[in-house]
C-alpha cells in the first residue's frame, strides 16, 4: 500500500512538472506569436497608410499642423512647412504668403504611396472669404507618375507625368478650376488643361466648399490606355484617355502630391496679401497594383 502511494505521488509530481513545462513552453510560443502578429499588424498598417487612407483633421485642436503630425497622418511626406500649415476648426489651412510664388510662398508636399497602376482620391476645398485670387496657382491633392514631372519639365521623355488641379483668373475676371496635366504627349512645356474648366461659365465663390474627385490609371507600354478623370461637385470636368509614359518601368503612380501655391513664375501671379485655403475629408484609395 505504501509502495503504491509513493508511486502515485511520484506520478503526480511528474505530471505537475510536465504541465508546468508545457505551460512555460506555451507561454513562450504565445509571446512569439503575439510579437509576430504585432509585427505583421505594423506592416499591414504601414501598407494601409501608404495605399488607402483618410484624413479629416477633426481630432486636432486649432494650432500649427506640424511636420510630425503630417507624417503621422500621411506617412513619408516631404516638403512640409510648419510655418504655413495650421489646423483651423477641424480643417487643414494652408497659408499663401504675400508677394511670393511657388514653394517660397506656399506648400509643395509629396507623399510616398505604394506603387500602383490605378488610384482615386476625394477631398473638400474652400477659399477664405477674403481670398485674393490674383492670377492663379496650384491647389489640392493629385498624383505623380514615374518621375513625377511638374514645374515646366514636360513629360516628353516618357518617364513621368502628373495629374493636378489649379485655379485661374482670366483678364476678364472669371475664376475657375482647371486640370493641370503633365504626360508624354502634352502639347506645350507646361501642364495641359485640355480646354476644360469648372464651372464652365461664371466664377468660383470665396467661402464655398467644393468637392474634388480624381481617378488616375497608368498606361501600358506605349499605348494610350491610361486615364485621367476629374469630377468637381458631381460634374465631370475631365475624362481623358492618356499616355502618361512610354518607359514601362516608369508607368506606376508613386506619389500623392499636396501642392498649394501661387504661380506661375512671373510676378503678376503674386498677391499683395496673405491668403488662406482650407482642406477637409481627404481619402485616398489604391485600386490596383
Amino acid at each position: 500500500m505504501q509502495s503504491n502511494l509513493v508511486t502515485l505521488k511520484a506520478g503526480l509530481l511528474t505530471l505537475t512538472v510536465g504541465l508546468l513545462l508545457t505551460g512555460c513552453k506555451k507561454a513562450t510560443i504565445d509571446t512569439n506569436e503575439q510579437q509576430q502578429q504585432e509585427a505583421s499588424g505594423a506592416t499591414a498598417h504601414t501598407e494601409a497608410i501608404n495605399s488607402t487612407f483618410s484624413v479629416n483633421w477633426n481630432g486636432y485642436a486649432d494650432g500649427v499642423y506640424t511636420s510630425s503630425q503630417a507624417a503621422a497622418d500621411f506617412g513619408n511626406i516631404s516638403g512640409w512647412n510648419d510655418s504655413r500649415t495650421w489646423i483651423s476648426g477641424g480643417t487643414c489651412r494652408i497659408k499663401l504668403l504675400a508677394n511670393a510664388l511657388s514653394g517660397a510662398g506656399g506648400v509643395i508636399g509629396n507623399v510616398d504611396i505604394s506603387d500602383g497602376s490605378a488610384y482615386e482620391l476625394d477631398y473638400d476645398v474652400r477659399f477664405h472669404s477674403q481670398f485674393d485670387f490674383s492670377r492663379g496657382g496650384k491647389i489640392g491633392f493629385g498624383f505623380l507618375v514615374g518621375d513625377g514631372n511638374t514645374g515646366g519639365d514636360p513629360g516628353w521623355d516618357g518617364n513621368g507625368g502628373s495629374l493636378r488641379l489649379m485655379w485661374y483668373q482670366t483678364d476678364a475676371g472669371r475664376v475657375f478650376f482647371q486640370p493641370y496635366v503633365y504626360y508624354r504627349d502634352q502639347p506645350g512645356e507646361y501642364g495641359n488643361s485640355f480646354g476644360k474648366s469648372y464651372p464652365s461659365s461664371g466664377s468660383l465663390n470665396k467661402g464655398q466648399t467644393y468637392h474634388v474627385h480624381m481617378y488616375i490609371k497608368s498606361n501600358t507600354g506605349s499605348n494610350t490606355d491610361g486615364r485621367a478623370e476629374i469630377v468637381i461637385d458631381g460634374t465631370t470636368v475631365l475624362d481623358q484617355a492618356i499616355r502618361w509614359t512610354t518607359n514601362d518601368s516608369k508607368r506606376l503612380i508613386k506619389q500623392l502630391s499636396f501642392h498649394t501655391f501661387r504661380g506661375g513664375s512671373q510676378t503678376y501671379w503674386q498677391s499683395s496679401t496673405d491668403g488662406y485655403i482650407y482642406y477637409d475629408n481627404l481619402s485616398v484609395h489604391k485600386i490596383s497594383s
